[in-house]
């Protein structure tokens, strides 16, 4: 049985002057995630906000650095990261998870588990195609997948699968990072300060 604590949803939201949300970015490796996430979290923080930034690289650090890639690991990766985050949302924070989460069931799982908490749950595409992510590449993983030194890497040797309807799209090859950010405010605050969703 799910042990509550003596302070509700309703009584943090009052504090924090929002509600609790958890904002899924989804995308390829390079695609932005990142980047978007850490802005929003700066720009919702001035805002005065209660928010954290959950990202997928950090957590295998750690909680699931005994997870590798393949589909079931993949899978799992994404439960335990769907968890963290209500836990996160349970606390009243507005949460930004950033992880390539390639597949739509392990997705719509997050949004249940989401849900089940009574946390709104934003996915948020964030859409470059594959050739500009390769030209990206920051940590140089396109590479080595391409040169098969990184067995299931999505988008060259595990798939990718796009999202059919998420909230929010982000073009991070037409896009400013700053314009991205922006279009993710408009639509966050008419969530997390109206009771949208």
């Amino acid at each position: 049985m799910w042990s509550h604590g003596e302070v509700d949803a309703a009584q943090r939201a009052a504090r924090n002057g929002h509600r609790s949300t958890i904002v899924w970015l989804t995308g390829l490796s390079a695609s932005g995630k990142s980047t978007i996430a850490r802005a929003l979290e700066r720009e919702l923080f001035e805002r005065g906000m209660q928010v954290f930034v959950l990202e997928g690289d950090n957590l295998r650090h750690g909680l699931n650095r005994n997870l590798g890639f393949s589909p079931e690991d993949r899978s799992e990766n994404i439960r335990r990261a769907a968890e963290v985050a209500k836990l996160l949302a349970d606390a009243g924070l507005v949460v930004i998870a950033a992880f390539i989460s390639p597949y739509r069931a392990d997705r719509a799982a997050a949004r249940e588990i989401a849900r089940a908490g009574g946390h709104p749950f934003i996915e948020v595409f964030v859409n470059a195609p594959l050739e500009v992510c390769e030209t990206r590449d920051p940590k140089h993983l396109y590479r080595k997948a391409r040169a098969g030194q990184i067995k299931e890497f999505t988008g060259v040797s595990a798939p990718y699968e796009p999202p059919d309807a998420p909230e929010l799209e982000l073009r991070t090859d037409r896009q400013t990072p700053e314009e991205c950010v922006a279009q993710a405010v408009k639509l966050l605050l008419g969530i997390v300060c109206s009771g949208g969703l």
